[in-house]
């Protein structure tokens, strides 16, 4: 549907500006004509989406936190109080400068006479299409704020699985890098203070610790080559990635990896399925909501999955169909989605195929990080047992010759 601009002269005599979605000039003329709104100028907008405002540090948007808090006070003051003022009182509280401006901006259209999903699309980066959507939903079968509250939990499930997916990471990645500078302080530092005492011995040194010497002269000589290698390799991949045929290969291969790959597999799709029950229970057409859920998916072997999915049901094929043809969602939640629509269930088999693999993602992380940590610790241990070994074998070889 596209958009129009105008300027109007609305019944209390002032100038408005704004935009309006419409089928047609026409259509556009008659909506405003609706509010007693006097049409001075109507065209078709060139730009259908203003760009966020940027600064020095990034864009000004909403982080995935704000979206959230906003989205949960928005669904409990549409509940008691009309729509205009629940904006104004959300957008005036608010501590963060950036946050106050998005909203205002919102709620400026609104005060213009837009719906709520248009206003939205002043906002494109604070407020992507999946969410406007579902607005639009609620907007159009006048249940907004059943549709704001499904969102707020959509969005506060989400958050949920994001700080379940960092803080599980966190630690190991810690350990990692903390066992690392350990190992490269000991090969820098250490080693070449010790083997200094090795230079006037006539006897040749053993090969664990000619080994160590030889990699402990490397990282303090060419420390800066490797930094630069490995800056310049990861570099080349990032504009490797960037070709599609290569991204496509390299989303496969992760996927076929042993545990991380149906790690990532079982999250994307417990965040389909979440966000699907969560369109189907707001009265969204599944076609539009899998459309709109795909643009989310960064995975390009699962993207491709999902737009097969669109096609499959544009033919006219079912939901559970569709992703059994795909091959790469799970088992259970093709099972649980062919019950649903067998039942006329969909939202809520949609749910709990949801929480099934979020519970599958929570269980198998904790596992694979239970063996993770040990792993990285023994690691660490065996190189420093190696780097004393090295130190202690021509010691206790000089020992033995002074004993001769």
């Amino acid at each position: 549907m596209p958009d129009f601009s105008y300027t109007a002269i609305d019944p209390k005599g002032r100038e408005k500006t704004g935009r309006i979605a419409a089928d047609s000039n026409d259509a556009a003329r008659a909506k405003l004509t609706e509010r007693n709104f006097y049409i001075v100028r109507m065209e078709t907008a060139q730009d259908t989406e203003v760009k966020p405002a940027r600064s020095l540090f990034g864009p000004k948007k909403l982080a995935s936190k704000e979206l959230t808090l906003f989205t949960r006070q928005l669904s409990s003051l549409v509940q008691v109080s009309p729509l205009e003022e629940a904006l104004r009182t959300i957008g005036g509280q608010n501590e963060k400068a950036h946050v106050r401006d998005r909203i205002s901006s919102v709620h400026g259209g609104v005060i213009e006479g837009q719906r709520l999903a248009e206003a939205m699309r002043r906002e494109p980066a604070s407020f992507p299409s999946l969410y406007r959507a579902m607005i639009a939903a609620g907007e159009s079968s006048g249940t907004l704020p059943d549709i704001t509250e499904r969102l707020a939990n959509l969005l506060e499930r989400q958050a949920e699985m994001r700080g379940k997916l960092i803080s599980a990471l966190a630690y190991p990645i810690i350990l990692a890098l903390v066992a690392i500078l350990v190992v490269a302080l000991l090969m820098i530092a250490v080693v070449p203070k010790v083997v200094e005492q090795f230079d006037d011995v006539n006897q040749q040194l053993p090969l664990v610790t000619r080994l160590v010497i030889g990699i402990s002269d490397f990282l303090a000589n060419w420390w800066w080559a490797l930094v630069a290698s490995i800056a310049v390799f990861i570099l080349l991949a990032w504009r490797a990635l960037k070709e599609p045929h290569i991204r496509y290969r390299f989303d496969a291969f992760l996927l076929r990896l042993p545990f991380f790959g149906r790690l990532l597999r079982d999250l994307n799709a417990a965040r389909l399925a979440r966000t699907l029950s969560t369109m189907v229970a707001s009265r969204l057409p599944i076609l539009e909501g899998l459309r709109l859920t795909t643009n989310t998916i960064s995975n390009t072997v699962l993207r491709k999955a999902s737009e097969d999915m669109v096609e499959t049901i544009r033919g006219g094929g079912s939901l559970s169909k569709a992703l059994k043809n795909t091959g790469v969602f799970p088992p259970m939640l093709v099972y649980l989605t062919a019950s649903g629509e067998a039942s006329g269930q969909l939202d809520d088999m949609l749910a709990r195929a949801a929480d099934y693999l979020e519970r599958e993602f929570d269980n198998f992380t904790s596992t694979a990080l239970s063996l993770l940590e040990p792993l990285i610790i023994v690691l660490l241990g065996g190189v420093v047992a190696v780097v004393i070994l090295a130190i202690l074998l021509p010691i206790l070889q000089l020992q033995n010759l002074a004993g001769l």
